[in-house]
């Protein structure tokens, strides 16, 4: 029997899944009852499961949870970055306690791919599935939802960006950052490997506060460089360290979801949790 501490994570998760799955199906939001019945579980476990986890009742999830949620965002809480706020904190309180401690490395570092840096690596739950996380020594380099993807997939695709490091898989040693990564409890640092054109746009998309979002314009805007609306979507797509560095809040000037690296699900699955945990405050 799963216990209550594993209902706050990727069970949660894979619940979600399938009831957005449903919904999308149904065309549209769902009776409780009828969506409960198809997920096989009574209306009541269905609605306490999904009031535990994201603190609001399913009827008011699936609004979140619906295809134009992102143009509702675009309306109502686009971000429209300004230069000067390109470095710094997501802001709205989006970890409570969290302090992010950003440690980008140095062009030298990154261009070795790892030579002689040792990471460790491990498996954990999240609120949006399991991920896997890497981290050096100075935070997390890595952090990949694998609900979609596969495991192996996101394994290759976070150990691709450091070919040369010693890999070990030491959960236990980054256990604490992910964490505070996901509970708000602690503190997580981060060490992403990137070029200074990517620290700038990763940069970017931590000042977009929670339950908000920016235009892929808006960010290359912000970091000064308004022409290069699609080099910074492939840097948005290249960011490493998934949740934290918050990609899921770029989307397109259409209020289109774009794209997203760990699978467009998990995407909208982050936007609706965000913001209905936002509007439950």
């Amino acid at each position: 029997m799963r216990d209550e501490q594993d209902l706050t994570g990727t069970y949660h998760y894979g619940v979600m899944r399938r009831a957005l799955e449903e919904i999308d199906a149904a065309g549209g939001s769902l009776p409780l009852d009828d969506l409960a019945a198809r997920l096989g579980m009574s209306p009541s476990h269905f609605q306490r499961l999904f009031s535990s986890w994201v603190g609001v009742s399913p009827k008011r999830y699936q609004q979140y949870l619906a295809l134009g949620h992102a143009k509702a965002l675009l309306r109502d809480r686009h971000t429209v970055l300004e230069a000067a706020d390109g470095a710094g904190l997501s802001g709205g309180g989006r970890l409570h306690d969290l302090f992010l401690r950003w440690e980008a490395m140095s062009p030298g570092a990154w261009a070795a791919k790892g030579d002689g840096q040792r990471i460790a690596w491990g498996t954990f739950d999240s609120p949006f599935g399991e991920v896997i996380a890497m981290a050096t020594h100075r935070g997390l380099c890595g952090l990949g939802f694998t609900a979609e993807t596969g495991r192996e997939a996101v394994m290759a695709d976070l150990a691709g960006r450091w070919p040369k490091a010693d890999l070990r898989e030491e959960p236990a040693a980054l256990r604490p950052w992910v964490t505070a990564a996901f509970e708000g409890r602690g503190e997580a640092r981060l060490d992403p490997p990137g070029g200074p054109f990517q620290i700038k746009v990763w940069e970017a998309l931590m000042a977009i506060p929670t339950a908000h979002v920016a235009t892929y314009s808006d960010i290359a805007a912000a970091i000064g460089h308004p022409g290069a609306v699609r080099a910074v979507g492939t840097a948005v797509g290249r960011n490493p360290v998934g949740f934290l560095i918050p990609c899921h809040r770029a989307i397109r000037a259409s209020g289109g979801l774009g794209g997203y690296h760990w699978g467009l699900p998990v995407k909208r699955a982050i936007l609706a949790w965000e913001s209905a945990r936002a509007d439950a405050v």
